[in-house]
């Protein structure tokens, strides 16, 4: 039987389930009030204390809005503290000495940043087209680098990426995204381990969002100008224009700039299902959608629908996995991972995890299931129905209060990297492996076709 299979997990599992949940799984159909208490469970960090060995000092390159709440998160971790601030529009430096102090440094250069010896890490969270580029350039410094998702802009930028970090083998490198440090990914990823949903088979994933600022719409400030705005900077690798501030505040709206939905938010959902499965990554990806609502310009689709086969690997069985953004769901904001099994099914979120197992009653009139029960049982046959050894249908596993949450999570795997020279969450290869399928996503839709896709060797394969 292939290692795969998740067999003797499976029943390892079950027996730990039925022995440690007494009552609540004699009557699986009838959930008392007190049962369903009984069978919410604990994801703590409470009793881990956070301590600093030495004062790590950092910078933010690129402060608008996830950049300045990486920042806020990242001092929160005990001895960091921010020192400087890039961005090349005056008014989120202005902004940023206001938030920070007016000790910190701003520039709109970013190499100011990193010829600066007292700075150990920037954060990196610019527009998706300048990842690359200032990863490289951080590295080469000797600073370590937290940089947002998707690692790059386009595929053949990461490789480059993944040299530098080689080639500097002191920096830490972390992809941001946070889910990677997780408590629900972490306890999603041992239950699949265990058996707990059986042999999986299918994954999804839903992304929505209907508010302007959600779907990209970020206010323009009232100065933007090509005097407040460095915009021959920003378009440095990018094609020539005019001045156009929708381009420099809304830049997730625009291929030249962006990665449209699939980078932004189908790259946290291939983050965890791969942390989770241990998985490299799809070898067939295939896109569609369109721009149904927000038709403000912006040259990227307000709904999208990824379609992913996953290959057997020793670490996981063949699996298809479906994932879909929509901008237009007038319900609000939803999100989720659900992943299947053989016997049951798991939402994974950050900060909880909810179990689905089947009842799996078996009827006792059926031949080919006796036969099968014979057989499994050696021969020998039991008085019992099979549900009474099961635990409850649902069994939520929830972040106690005073959790800190996976931002934090993400950023401390990062700062204790780099004091303990350990290993991070997310590093550039693991980021290119979570990258590559987004961005292949895009090169679907856009050119109308089945994208095939090596995630071991990581590289496109012609059909």
């Amino acid at each position: 039987m292939p290692i795969h299979s998740n067999e003797d997990s499976r029943r390892s599992f079950i027996s730990k389930i039925a022995k440690g949940v007494v009552g609540a799984s004699l009557v699986p159909s009838i959930l008392t009030a007190a049962d369903r208490k009984r069978n919410i469970q604990s994801l703590s960090r409470l009793k881990e204390k956070y301590s600093a060995n030495d004062q790590i000092q950092i910078a933010l390159i690129g402060a608008g809005g996830m950049g300045t709440a990486d920042a806020n998160t990242a001092i929160t971790v005990p001895g960091v503290k921010l020192i400087a601030a890039c961005d090349l529009y005056d008014g989120r430096l202005a902004d940023a000495k206001k938030k920070w102090g007016n000790d910190i440094f701003t520039t709109r250069n970013y190499q100011e940043i990193l010829d600066r010896k007292d700075i150990d890490a920037v954060i990196i969270a610019t527009p998706d087209f300048w990842h690359k580029e200032i990863s490289v350039a951080a590295m080469n410094k000797g600073k370590s680098v937290y940089c947002e998702k998707p690692m790059v802009h386009d595929i053949t930028e990461a490789p480059a990426v993944v040299e530098a970090q080689q080639r500097n083998g002191k920096v830490v490198y972390q992809v941001g995204s946070q889910g990677m440090s997780s408590l629900g990914n972490e306890k999603a990823r041992q239950l699949l381990k265990d058996g707990a949903i059986g042999k999986l088979n299918y994954a999804e994933g839903f992304w929505a969002r209907m508010s302007p600022t959600g779907a990209w719409q970020y206010p323009i400030p009232a100065d933007a100008s090509l005097k407040t705005v460095d915009w021959d900077a920003y378009l440095k690798n990018a094609p020539k224009r005019d001045w156009d501030p929708l381009r420099f505040f809304r830049w997730r709206n625009y291929k030249d700039y962006g990665t449209g939905v699939s980078g932004d938010l189908f790259v946290h959902l291939f983050s965890s299902l791969h942390l989770v499965t241990g998985s490299m990554g799809p070898n067939k990806i295939m896109a569609t959608g369109g721009l149904r609502y927000w038709k403000d310009g912006r040259e990227v689709p307000d709904i999208m629908l990824g379609m992913f086969d996953y290959p057997e690997t020793a670490q996981h069985p063949a699996f298809n996995l479906s994932l879909r953004v929509n901008f237009v769901d007038g319900t609000g904001g939803t999100n989720y991972l659900r992943m299947v099994g053989s016997e049951g099914s798991m939402t994974v979120e950050w900060d909880k995890v909810t179990l689905y197992r089947n009842r799996n009653v078996v009827d006792e009139n059926d031949p080919l299931a006796a036969a099968n029960a014979a057989s499994s049982n050696n021969g020998k046959t039991y008085a019992y129905h099979r549900a009474e050894m099961l635990p409850p249908d649902t069994v939520i596993y929830e972040a106690e209060k005073g959790y800190k949450g996976a931002h934090f999570d993400h950023f401390y795997n990062l700062f204790n990297a780099m004091r303990t020279g350990g290993k991070v969450a997310e590093d550039p290869t693991f980021g290119f492996r979570a990258a590559a399928p987004a961005l292949l996503c895009n090169q679907s839709y856009f050119d109308n076709k089945i994208v095939h896709w090596d995630p071991q060797a990581l590289k496109l394969v012609n059909k």
